[in-house]
């Protein structure tokens, strides 16, 4: 830059700062860019208390309106401000009086760039109009240096606010690495434990076999099974925790529901704990999945239970309730009626900074080994994919209550009532079914599931076998297949089996649901499912659903 250009602009700048009025440079929402060493003397403050606020914030309250009234077509180009009195308020809470005008600038688009305000003390106009005119005459003097000192600071403004737009970005990236890295971590150890157990068992049940010693065999199948399933428990609770859990909602009476569950509640709580139930009367119905309910309640319970080793109270509760629009904003909860589900114990209670990380995975209080921290996170993204909330309250040796809110439904009173079902009905010879799973291990185990159940299998690798053996086979009366495979999913092949064999039951099975039969973590109608892995019990209970429809 030419070394007098520079003068000129450092002389300009001094100007802005030390000039006999007040100048400010807004943003088109009234917030402060700019603002000259002259208007913070007589504000009594500094110009860094002064940028980022906005112009109202120093204003009395009448002139609050005036300007809030004015500002917005001032925006739109289709008003201004010439000498208008308003009244400023000091740091000191004293008023100045003042003159103030206001233009836009307008960008190339014909869009408002920034909102230039110029303030006169109107108690000293007489004797700063002779410095306002000389200034007015520099300024116009110098106004090409003006114009690239303002695209300058407007570019070095730009350039700061992505700067920060970035950094937050990389600070928002980070924290989520940090919390896949707890979650995976999390996972790995309690995984790596349950598959110890599996392995171990099997490993040595395998070498009993070979040796002819079959007298330890149960407890080792035993311990391998038990291993196996406290892992598909925590697929499920991970599931549940991240909202991909396939819901199967019906209408549910929470009271029939809690009710029903006195004799699980009774044999998880023990002696030392005292139960009670408040149920509301007239308690209105809300749709839900009822198995997922009421392991919510039951996760609940045993919390509570853990939080009073030397005996107690729990209270489960049942109401009415509504979430206003205030409560709703603050908790990202849509506003509106219902049922709550309270489980209140009388234990040691949480501080505050524990109920803060109280739902995050993996987090627990409890020793090693007696808990996997996921049992309030599931509850917790069960009540969030019903539509629903979930709300901790506690003080520290006074108790918790925890709280399931579940949208109320408004259709007919017929509420299913949930009851616990372990029966495993049987199947026969005559009965085929066409078993299409693309993974050889567990085409091989589920094709022995059934047939122990006494039905007779055909077991083929994909759907276009499967399509092949529906054209030959005509009395195959069930297709059991998983949901994703390479070829087309699983509803896919529904649909094209349904093509030629109208009426088809079919009984839909997968690790992760996907979209193919269910949307917003809800089973599509009328499909039967079930969830991998799966016990005996379970599979007998959904192909006998699939096949008496």
């Amino acid at each position: 830059m030419n070394s007098n250009i520079g003068a000129d602009v450092d002389d300009l700048v001094d100007l802005f700062e030390n000039a006999p009025c007040g100048y400010i440079s807004a943003a088109p929402d009234g917030r402060i860019m700019l603002a000259n060493r002259t208007l913070a003397s007589w504000l009594g403050t500094g110009s860094e208390k002064i940028v980022g606020r906005k112009f109202i914030d120093f204003l009395t309250m009448p002139g609050k309106i005036y300007f809030e009234t004015h500002f917005a077509p001032l925006v739109t180009m289709q008003g201004a401000f010439n000498e208008v009195a308003l009244d400023m308020v000091k740091a000191d809470g004293t008023r100045l009086p003042v003159l103030v005008n206001a233009v836009a600038r307008i960008a190339d688009g014909g869009n408002v760039r920034f909102i230039r305000i110029t303030i006169f003390n109107a108690t000293d106009r007489r004797r700063y109009e002779k410095e306002i005119l000389e200034a007015r005459a520099a300024a116009e003097r110098s106004a090409a240096a003006l114009k690239d000192l303002n695209a300058t600071l407007e570019e070095h403004v730009a350039t700061a606010v992505q700067e920060k737009i970035a950094a937050e970005s990389a600070l928002h990236q980070a924290q989520k690495i940090e919390a896949l890295g707890h979650l995976t971590g999390g996972v790995a150890h309690d995984f790596n434990n349950m598959l110890a157990v599996v392995i171990g068992g099997l490993n040595m049940a395998q070498r009993r076999i070979a040796r002819g010693a079959l007298e330890d065999l149960p407890k080792l199948l035993e311990a391998a099974l038990d291993g196996a399933n406290r892992a598909a428990t925590l697929t499920q609770r991970l599931l549940a925790f991240s909202r991909q859990q396939p819901l199967s909602p019906e209408l549910v009476d929470a009271n029939k529901l809690v009710s029903n569950m006195a004799e699980i509640l009774a044999s998880t709580l023990g002696e030392i704990i005292q139960k009670e139930t408040v149920l509301a009367a007239g308690l209105w119905r809300t749709k839900a999945d009822a198995n997922q309910l009421e392991n919510a309640v039951l996760n609940l319970a045993v919390n509570a239970r853990d939080a009073m080793p030397n005996g107690g109270t729990l209270t489960i509760e049942t109401a009415n309730t509504h979430i206003d629009d205030a409560y709703a904003a603050e908790h990202d909860v849509a506003p509106g009626q219902y049922v709550m589900i309270s489980v209140t114990d009388t234990g040691c209670g949480m501080p505050p900074d524990i109920i803060e990380k109280a739902i995050d995975p993996f987090f627990t209080t409890k020793p090693v080994g007696k808990g996997t921290g996921l049992g309030l996170s599931q509850v917790f993204g069960f009540a969030k994919q019903s539509g629903g909330h979930m709300k901790i309250y506690s003080e520290v040796g006074v108790g918790t209550t925890m709280k399931i809110y579940l949208p109320r439904e408004y259709g007919s009173d017929n509420a299913a009532q949930h009851l616990r079902d372990d029966t495993v009905p049987r199947g026969s010879l005559s009965e085929v079914v066409l078993l299409v799973e693309d993974d050889a291990s567990v085409r091989e185990v589920h094709a022995r599931m059934l047939e122990e159940l006494g039905y007779t299998v055909i077991a083929v690798d994909g759907p276009i076998a499967a399509l092949a053996t529906i054209e030959k086979r005509p009395d195959v009366v069930l297709l059991f297949t998983d949901v994703v495979m390479a070829q087309m999913n699983g509803r896919q092949l529904a649909d094209e089996a349904r093509t030629r064999r109208p009426g088809l039951p079919v009984l839909f099975t997968t690790g992760y649901s996907r979209n193919a039969v269910v949307h917003n973590g809800v089973l599509d109608p009328g499909v039967i499912f079930l969830q991998k892995p799966a016990t005996l019990g379970d599979l007998a209970r959904k192909v006998r659903a699939a096949l008496d429809i």
